[in-house]
């Protein structure tokens, strides 16, 4: 039986569990008939022409994984955590709620489980306003909405800023021998509110994990919202991560993707701004090596005039790693005098690694400052010499020249505990210990 089709079927019990008069009822149904209609993407596509997804579909994957209590004490995954910080915590383990680990709230703010969002009552209003508004009808969205369980609910009110930092963590502990895990987030930040937000998906064991994330974020006027991805997961996990943002006029959202490990990363970070004076950053580090395989896929789209955007991705790439980036920018008619900006920029260290970049931008508007560009090259030898005839070894020296090509993405981090943990991922990715802190 092929992986869509144990979907399908797998649905079938897991809808028989749901109460008929759930409200998100006949949502599910429509995307599941969505996902059987489409099926998983392929090469074909032109989104994904330089990711495939075969050698991941071949696993049998557990849908529906097992629940063993206390399989993880927080000693053993503290490293996880930005505990150098207090934080807020949501915290998962194979897709279902830790309360031991998590620290939560509804002091005046709600940062809690989307379960008890789409079950109960007082949640109605927000959850009929805004869940699954934004996320498109595209096969795998489709699916994580069709089997939508459990995952962060944040709703901050306006004028709150939000006093510490959210950590959002979803666990594997490999007590399956293939789990696929697809965890829903839904985040609504008020008119004048401010949040920063962590998220971490980790795998436990060696054991072959699929994530297929879904996360919608809307930010209200002058709202400001501040979002971290760190993904450095282990060689046998894969992940597909949604992320859809709404900008109303006056907001201010940024988006930070650090990836640094797992088998196969697929990122769709899609921003509309209906409003004017939305400001969207969409910043990204990438550092592979071995077979590793990275793609960034971003859309900006200019609804409103007197708007920005920014896109600078930074990857560095050794022995056979893949990276992508297809990046796009759109502007309607009635988006005047924008100002877009996309750069990708990329360093292969071994001749068999690859980078497929595309850039683009689609404009309608005749009053916009829009500009893409893409590089590709290799370390400067020049520099190199230099620094290896000051007395720096050639590691250290090929070390800070990809520091220094990383550090402009870094220097936006405005977490100054996460920006030093990111300086210390990166110090190890590069395989020397830089011996200063930004």
């Amino acid at each position: 039986m092929s992986l869509k089709d144990k979907l399908v079927s797998s649905y079938i019990a897991f809808d028989d569990h749901l109460e008929d008069d759930s409200p998100l009822h006949d949502v599910r149904n429509e995307a599941i008939k969505q996902f059987e209609t489409v099926g998983f993407p392929t090469k074909k596509d032109e989104a994904w022409k330089y990711t495939s997804l075969n050698a991941l579909l071949k696993n049998d994957y557990s849908i529906f994984p097992k629940q063993i209590e206390g399989t993880i004490e927080f000693k053993n995954v503290k490293k996880y955590f930005l505990h150098d910080i207090d934080t807020y915590k949501l915290i998962f383990v194979d897709g279902v709620y830790s309360s031991y680990l998590s620290e939560t709230t509804h002091d005046s703010l709600d940062i809690c489980l989307l379960s008890s969002a789409l079950t109960k009552s007082k949640y109605k209003a927000v959850i009929e306003a805004y869940f699954n508004k934004i996320a498109k009808d595209d096969s795998l969205t489709s699916l994580n909405t069709a089997f939508v369980k459990e995952g962060a609910y944040i709703h901050i009110p306006k004028h709150k800023e939000v006093d510490k930092p959210i950590e959002i963590i979803n666990f594997s502990t490999g007590n399956e021998a293939a789990v696929l895990l697809q965890p829903r987030n839904l985040i609504v930040v008020g008119e004048n509110a401010h949040v920063q937000i962590i998220e971490r998906h980790q795998s436990l064991s060696s054991n072959a994990v699929l994530t297929n994330s879904v996360t919608e974020i809307f930010a209200e006027k002058r709202a400001y919202v501040d979002y971290y991805k760190i993904q450095n997961d282990n060689e046998n996990a894969s992940l597909i991560d949604h992320t859809f943002v709404s900008q109303e006029r006056d907001s201010n959202c940024r988006v930070h993707t650090f990836s640094f490990g797992g088998k196969l990363t697929r990122n769709n970070l899609n921003f509309k701004q209906n409003g004017e004076n939305c400001n969207s950053t969409l910043n990204g580090i990438t550092i592979i090596e071995d077979k590793q395989h990275v793609d960034h896929n971003t859309l900006v789209h200019h609804a409103a005039a007197n708007c920005e955007s920014h896109q600078d991705y930074k990857g560095i790439f050794a022995d056979s790693a893949t990276g992508v980036f297809n990046g796009k920018v759109y502007v309607e008619r009635e988006a005047q005098k924008i100002d877009a900006f996309q750069q990708n920029n990329n360093i292969l260290i071994d001749d068999k690694a690859t980078i497929n970049a595309k850039p683009q931008l689609e404009i309608f508007a005749d009053d916009v400052k829009c500009s893409h560009g893409c590089t590709i090259g290799q370390l400067n030898e020049e520099a190199l010499f230099y620094m290896r005839s000051r007395g720096i070894a050639k590691k250290e020296a090929r070390a800070l020249l990809m520091y220094a090509f990383a550090n402009t993405v870094l220097e936006s981090v405005k977490i100054p505990e996460l920006k030093a943990r990111i300086n210390k991922l990166i110090a190890k990715k590069i395989g020397v210990n830089l011996g200063f802190d930004v």
